[in-house]
């Protein structure tokens, strides 16, 4: 049984949530702005950013806006050149104010702090319920239980979330507003049906679930090995760190199949005839074999420095105030209870 109420732990889940997009949105932003300065190629596309809790699609179907009041966070000219990250940290604060490195932040408050609560709530609550198949063990459920929690919660996040993702989306690509975007759901529903609401689940559950098996099933079996039932905060910097940078390494082909997939999707919104609906991409085997057959090994593999200089410090982060808002509910717990 876990020590904590429900509520608790949606708490905790989502200070962590919050620190890791307050943490990471700004290097993503300071990346996406860098980017943009070599962006003439990119005139007819969409790109890809993730801030470590989500990823954004953002609409480049138009040049570098030459009035940056109105233009958005991510297609708004630096006067300047931006030579690297800490020298674009600094003009970009100089040249607009130091709020602008957290442009990309109100999205994932709305979306992905919800879907961090809803997965690390689920997560706790099956990780208890699966203990009781090793009544045994000692020092919490056993590190298989971890992983299977952290799979089975993924696949119902994702299943909650996913109508929200289209609407999001919708918004990103074309700028609709609630009316709009309630009337292009209603036209998909009536042609499609109601499943057309979870179009993108299965390739996101492709990569999702097994990232979240082996990244849960690594920092539990890291818990055991150094007896960290109540896990302090430079443990769970450290395995946050590290079972985020196997996770995310080994299920680095999916990620650059989901991100081929999301940006063709997202391409095809904005560019495509609305009367004719949306093309299939193509299935996720037959666009494994196309990158292989291409690339080679080397393809399946590409970003893999960028892959994990994002996700290990944004694992870092969260399970570390994660754990740490769990440890101040506990204290206060043995407080009430001594008292």
């Amino acid at each position: 049984m876990s020590e904590l109420k429900p509520s608790q732990q949606m708490l905790s889940s989502c200070v962590g949530a919050v620190f890791t997009s307050l943490f990471m949105t700004p290097f993503d932003v300071v990346k996406v702005r860098i980017q943009a300065q070599q962006r003439a190629q990119l005139e007819r596309s969409c790109f890809l950013y993730c801030n470590g809790l989500m990823d954004h699609i953002c609409n480049c179907a138009r040049t570098i806006c030459t009035h940056p009041e109105s233009a958005p966070w991510y297609n708004r000219p630096v006067p300047v050149q931006l030579n690297g990250t800490v020298d674009a940290f600094v003009k970009i604060s100089r040249q607009e104010g130091i709020q602008s490195l957290w442009s990309g932040l109100p999205p994932t408050l709305v979306v992905a702090v919800p879907n961090t609560v809803i997965y690390f709530t689920s997560y706790e609550q099956l990780r208890s319920k699966f203990h009781q198949f090793a009544p045994e063990e000692t020092g919490g459920p056993p590190s298989w239980a971890g992983g299977l929690a952290g799979g089975l919660a993924r696949v119902w996040s994702v299943t909650l979330v996913s109508p929200f993702e289209l609407v999001r989306t919708k918004m990103q690509a074309k700028s609709m507003s609630y009316r709009e975007v309630g009337e292009v759901l209603r036209t998909q529903i009536a042609r499609e049906g109601i499943v057309s609401l979870w179009r993108g689940w299965v390739p996101t559950i492709l990569r999702d679930v097994p990232f979240s098996i082996l990244y849960w099933y690594t920092y539990e079996k890291q818990k055991k090995l150094m007896k960290q039932e109540y896990p302090t905060f430079t443990f769970t910097l450290i395995a946050g760190a590290l079972s985020g940078g196997i996770a995310g390494a080994l299920t680095l082909p999916l990620d650059v199949i989901k991100t081929h997939r999301q940006i063709e999707i997202g391409e095809k919104a904005i560019f495509a005839d609305p009367a004719k609906g949306t093309e299939s991409v193509g299935s996720t085997r037959t666009m494994l074999q196309n990158i292989y057959r291409q690339q080679g090994f080397r393809g399946l593999f590409a970003g893999l420095v960028p892959r994990l200089a994002k996700v290990m410090p944004a694992c870092a982060i969260m399970i570390s105030t994660y754990e740490y808002a769990k440890r101040i509910f506990r204290k206060r717990k043995s407080v009430v209870v001594d008292t």
